[in-house]
């Protein structure tokens, strides 16, 4: 059982690790998305959505000229002694890219349902933008951004392709629950598999049930 504790250990790291990143991260572009009007407005949000449906291993290669020790920020960060290839760092860089579409569209999707009278109420008592935004959009809009936070979760824990890319399969330090679970398979270890299999399963199955039960059902109406 040693070698499912571990992998599934790291997997929740990885994944609460880039969840966290992609909430403040979506969050503050979905806000700025929201309240931006300008016709290239959907063409930033088709690009920042790409990762969402290109391939993993397209990604990973990304990652890799980016943050490989020849890579435009790799060969700074290795300058200063950060090196993201082949650790868990990279594996969370790789999830949170990933999943990041997912809390982006989720939130700003939630901040665009905000009824805009209650904004321009907060305007009218004199709160500026910064107020308005943490006690009166935030806390409207945060059940559908916790809902796509637990989507990011979920694909986080999924992650295979990037994540292989970047990090590696190295057990016990890189070794996240999927790729454990390939290695598993490409090791004849199907036992082993399979439970690493039911775990991740059920693990995704509940995230899923939280992020539905949390999505809003009938988002209040825009104002005229």
């Amino acid at each position: 059982m040693d070698g499912i504790w571990v992998p599934l250990a790291l997997s929740l790291k990885v994944a609460g690790w880039a969840t966290a990143i992609d909430l403040v991260l979506g969050v503050t572009v979905a806000w700025w998305l929201s309240r931006w009007r300008s016709p290239a407005r959907e063409l930033v949000d088709s690009v920042l959505t790409l990762p969402l449906v290109l391939p993993p291993t397209v990604l990973g290669y990304y990652l890799l000229v980016l943050f490989g020790r020849r890579g435009a920020l790799g060969a700074w960060l290795d300058r200063i002694g950060i090196d993201l290839v082949f650790t868990w760092q990279g594996a969370v860089i790789a999830s949170a890219l990933v999943a990041f579409p997912l809390v982006l569209k989720a939130a700003r999707t939630a901040f665009e349902a905000v009824n805009p009278q209650m904004e321009n109420a907060a305007r009218v008592l004199g709160m500026d933008e910064l107020a308005i935004f943490f006690r009166v959009s935030l806390p409207l809009a945060a059940r559908g951004i916790v809902a796509g936070a637990l989507l990011a979760f979920a694909r986080a824990m999924g992650e295979f392709g990037a994540t292989l890319m970047i990090a590696g399969n190295l057990p016990g330090r890189t070794q996240t629950l999927s790729v454990a679970i390939y290695a598993a398979v490409q090791a004849g270890d199907d036992g082993g598999a399979a439970i690493m299999v039911g775990v991740t399963s059920v693990t995704c199955v509940v995230a899923l049930l939280l992020a539905g039960w949390l999505a809003p059902k009938h988002p209040p109406r825009a104002a005229a």
